[in-house]
């Protein structure tokens, strides 16, 4: 059993708690909705699922519903007492810390695979998966519902409007696909904006190998890269690659940073004046 929305405003009232702007906290109130959810995110009985920002457990309950072994993550101490009452007694295991600084091998172990399934608030949402990515390797697969803006930058592809250096970085590490939307309504409180569901899967091997390039030059050159995004590349990558780099790797120097897939940034970074060319 999930919670409805009366269910969470009465759950709130009873522990003098309320949404906290500063969290970025919207609970779903819509039973079907976290249903929804679970069953897109693929998992059942002995799937190893974490959750990031589980609230007062609405989704939680919905995931152990479906079978799945839930580890619930929770940084607010005035809801984590509450979390545990409603998803304890269901064989939750909940931690209470901040998810962008938590040591993940600490929390998950070694083992894989895990599944993030999770409502991500809204003002961390995209750190959060960058995060995972970077640092929780057993984490293969998530299922995450952020603002419907993140969800697209998230899973944008080069020349989309929304494709940028979160693109990038995900596509390094990930295949990204929005699979859904989220009205406002389903939350308390309403926000103005509507959520997006991205399905996120880890490549077996990132996209760019650190046998060719490794992850911090590959981040520098993308940094320099997006950080002036309307000028042409000789120019935005002025210092960090050299000039002849450009015609070596088949990239055009008046090309701007939207215009690069993942393959085309790890050759620039990768570069050098004694590399092959591409074949």
């Amino acid at each position: 059993m999930t919670l409805s929305r009366r269910d969470v405003i009465d759950l709130l009232a009873a522990n003098g708690l309320r949404p906290s702007r500063a969290l970025g906290q919207n609970f779903v109130v819509d039973p079907n909705t976290v249903r929804r959810i679970a069953r897109l995110a693929a998992v059942g009985p002995g799937d190893r699922v974490l959750e990031i920002g589980a609230g007062l457990g609405s989704l939680t309950l919905a995931l152990v519903e479906q079978g799945a072994q839930v580890t619930a993550v929770e940084m607010d101490r005035g809801l984590v007492p509450v979390l545990r009452s409603t998803v304890g007694p269901a064989g939750v295991r909940v931690v209470e810390g901040d998810a962008l600084l938590l040591d993940w091998t600490d929390v998950l172990g070694r083992e894989q695979p895990w599944v993030l399934v999770a409502n991500l608030p809204y003002n961390v949402a995209t750190p959060l998966v960058i995060t995972l990515l970077e640092r929780a390797p057993t984490v293969e697969r998530m299922l995450v519902m952020v603002q419907l803006e993140a969800g697209e930058r998230l899973a944008a592809r080069p020349g989309d409007d929304a494709y940028g250096a979160v693109s990038v970085r995900v596509a390094y590490w990930a295949e990204a696909e929005v699979v859904g939307r989220v009205p406002p309504t389903v939350f308390y409180p309403k926000p103005r904006v509507e959520s997006a569901l991205v399905a996120v899967r880890r490549r077996p091997t990132p996209a760019v190998s650190a046998d060719v390039v490794s992850y911090e030059r590959f981040s520098e050159v993308l940094r320099a890269g997006f950080a002036q995004r309307r000028k042409m590349l000789r120019r935005s990558l002025a210092g960090v690659v050299v000039p002849e780099a450009f015609a070596a790797v088949g990239v055009a120097p008046d090309a701007r940073a939207e215009e690069l897939d993942v393959l085309a940034w790890g050759r620039l970074a990768a570069w050098t004046p004694n590399a092959p060319s591409p074949s």
